[in-house]
């Protein structure tokens, strides 16, 4: 990749309709599309089929990839939450509702390409310098930044219980009171409820850190057996992706893996040089990798997430986390390689 594409017009174009069919879809209905594409273009490569472009073209390419359409999708729901345009009946502030599909209204889709360039400039800003990490995930990480600044939402939020980390006023099912809802921005004038629980875990069935890292550990081990069993280092990614198509239809308990599953599968096959390696050592790798990635996933969601009032994805930033990681481990030696990372040229 080359700085210049950051202006290819054509790309630009493309990142601008991907961004805004995100809005349309809503953010989580286009990211479960690139999940669907991750696996019929690693079945593809997998069967040596003339087809793998599928997943760097389609899937992670300007139409869907998450930095796109994801990252776009969550921006239009930020600001059309800000301008009132939604009412998803969501508990927590609708911008955080990132099943909702957000139609055709011109401008909405015009700021999910917006933010669909934006997503495509990080993604070739960070794989022009090989950066040290997943260049898609930074690319959703920073646009949910950008967005919590360009409408004018907390970065962080109020505090409420004992430190960002503690989600007891949850559980106790505390609520914000009505007058504080108003003072700190969050009633129903930007999208808001004068009702919302006082802390938001990102998924009411997944915080608890014993039960995050039980998922963690096993999402890991599947994702290190299929990397090491195929070659593929994105098929468990995508197979943990379509499968959020049953949360956002409602079925309750549905776990988010992907970012346990992905830096899973990379976590072995860097361990072990390649799925020609130990089969028990990359087992063990990825396990241990997919535990960490799900457990800064919830640290990071407890932070950034739970007391702010927008979507600001917990695996992208747990993907980001485990991506450096395993460039750190290659670079100091541990690793003989760093799977799909870039790694700064060395």
């Amino acid at each position: 990749m080359a700085l210049s594409e950051l202006w290819a017009v054509e790309m630009l174009i493309a990142a601008f309709a991907g961004g805004a069919f995100g809005a349309a879809l809503g953010a989580l209905p286009a990211f479960i599309f690139t999940g669907f594409l991750v696996i019929a273009g690693e079945t593809a490569v997998v069967a040596n089929a003339e087809a793998g472009s599928i997943t760097g073209s389609v899937a992670f390419g300007e139409p869907f990839s998450p930095a796109i359409s994801f990252a776009g999708g969550a921006a239009a729901a930020a600001y059309a939450a800000k301008r009132g345009y939604m009412d998803s009946g969501f508990d927590y502030h609708n911008a955080k509702d990132i099943a909702f599909a957000l139609g055709t209204k011109p401008d909405v889709l015009a700021v999910g390409g917006l933010f669909g360039i934006l997503g495509y400039w990080i993604t070739i800003a960070s794989q022009t310098y090989n950066l040290p990490w997943d260049p898609i995930a930074m690319g959703v990480t920073l646009s949910a930044l950008a967005h919590r600044v360009a409408f004018g939402y907390p970065l962080v939020g109020k505090i409420r219980g004992d430190g960002p980390l503690d989600m007891s006023p949850f559980e106790r099912e505390e609520i914000r009171v009505v007058g504080e809802a108003a003072a700190d921005g969050d009633g129903e004038t930007d999208g808001g409820t004068a009702s919302r629980l006082a802390v938001e875990p990102w998924l009411p069935h997944q915080y608890k850190w014993a039960n995050v890292a039980a998922v963690s550990l096993v999402v890991g081990l599947l994702g290190a057996f299929i990397a090491m069993e195929t070659g593929s280092i994105f098929l468990a990614f995508g197979i943990s992706a379509a499968s959020l198509v049953f949360l956002n239809l409602g079925v309750e308990r549905i776990p988010v893996t992907h970012h346990m599953s992905l830096i899973g599968s990379a976590g072995a096959l860097a361990a072990v040089g390649g799925p020609d390696g130990s089969l028990l050592v990359g087992l063990i790798a990825g396990g241990v990798l997919g535990l960490i990635s799900g457990l800064f996933g919830e640290l990071f969601q407890r932070v950034f997430y739970s007391h702010s009032d927008t979507h600001w994805d917990p695996p992208a930033a747990a993907i980001v986390f485990g991506s450096f990681l395993i460039v750190i481990l290659y670079i100091i030696g541990v690793f003989p390689s760093a799977s799909y990372v870039p790694t700064l040229g060395f």
